[in-house]
């Protein structure tokens, strides 16, 4: 018996013996887990700018790891790499946990590292710290560079950034400008005139006028171009609209050169002076022009002096009005009076001057 009670005790202790020594494993392990820093992921920091030597901000985000919290009370620190200038300037950061803002307090720098705290975010949340551009300057030397982040409570994290020349892209684009003239057929509205014959791009024929009836003929005028600044056409005359006796049909109104666009006047046919029997002036569609404006049925003299009819102040398509097109006409009137001739004639120039 006493051999059987004595077995029975050595057991006994062995048992005790085990599961002493599985609790302070157990212990250890629990004490081991809770002081183990965890791995901060998803983390990022996105340039505005990677180019060397230039200002850039920082957005900087990563996401409390499972178990985790930041606290308030918490400091956490984010380490500029060697290379990262002006990091001392630092003095205002933006924050958000899950997109909604948060305070950041005590904020402080001390060499690379970049301190603050009063945020609260808890596991499985993205925070996100922006250091405003125009503050820390990139490294002079392309590179990858390393960015650390510690949240004070033991949990840390790192990312990179590549520092990088910027690429330049270059095309060319070729210069493009046509300009033409095509003549108007009879019956044609040109800002309210009706054209009563026809013309071609290269000849405008009156033919025979007849005291008291206006005549009116027009052509049309197309602009292609890519000039970012647009097109101004202008015209001329090159000379009065004279026979080869010296006779000449006076620009409107009679002879005083109008600029200022006005409403046709009928010559008034004074006997004493020959400027009043007849003149001629023009009319232009375009609704753009940088100057006077053609009104409805308003006209100006044909003069020597270029005077502007269309234009646009961007590129043109050749057809719209307004911007591609547009119509003039050319409108003469003589009295009784008017001396004859059957070679009145003058030379009409356009010129068309694109703005690159």
């Amino acid at each position: 018996m006493f051999v059987n009670s004595t077995l029975q005790v050595g057991i006994t202790q062995r048992v005790v013996a085990t599961l002493v020594a599985c609790a302070v494993v157990l212990f250890s392990v629990g004490i081991y887990n809770i002081a183990q820093a965890a791995n901060l992921t998803l983390v990022s920091n996105t340039l505005s700018d990677s180019d060397v030597s230039v200002t850039s901000s920082h957005t900087i985000a990563f996401t409390v790891p499972t178990g985790s919290t930041v606290a308030a009370a918490d400091t956490i620190t984010v380490t500029f790499p060697a290379g990262f200038t002006d990091v001392g300037s630092v003095s205002a950061l933006a924050v958000t946990v899950d997109g909604s803002a948060d305070a950041a307090t005590a904020i402080s720098v001390t060499g690379q590292e970049v301190s603050f705290a009063g945020i609260d975010a808890t596991a499985g949340q993205e925070v996100i710290v922006v250091v405003a551009d125009g503050i820390v300057t990139n490294p002079t030397t392309i590179g990858s560079y390393e960015f650390e982040i510690d949240t004070g409570n033991g949990d840390s994290g790192k990312t990179r950034v590549a520092i990088i020349d910027n690429v330049l892209v270059t095309a060319i684009v070729e210069t493009t400008f046509d300009f033409t003239i095509t003549g108007l057929g009879t019956t044609t509205d040109v800002n309210g005139e009706a054209t009563t014959g026809s013309t071609t791009a290269t000849e405008i024929p009156f033919g025979v006028l007849e005291a008291g009836t206006a005549e009116t003929l027009g052509q049309a005028l197309t602009v292609t171009t890519n000039a970012i600044n647009g097109f101004v056409v202008t015209v001329r005359q090159d000379d009065d609209l004279q026979s080869s006796t010296g006779a000449d049909i006076d620009s409107f109104i009679e002879g005083a050169y109008t600029n200022a666009p006005a409403s046709w006047v009928v010559p008034s046919n004074d006997i004493s002076d020959e400027n009043t029997w007849g003149h001629w002036g023009l009319t232009s569609e375009d609704a753009d022009l940088n100057s006077d404006e053609f009104g409805t049925q308003l006209f100006v003299a044909a003069s020597t002096t270029p005077r502007e009819i269309f234009s646009h102040d961007g590129p043109s398509n050749g057809s719209d009005a307004n911007i591609g097109s547009t119509e003039v006409a050319y409108k003469i009137e003589i009295t009784a009076l008017q001396e004859a001739g059957d070679d009145y004639n003058t030379t009409l120039t356009y010129v068309a001057t694109p703005t690159f």
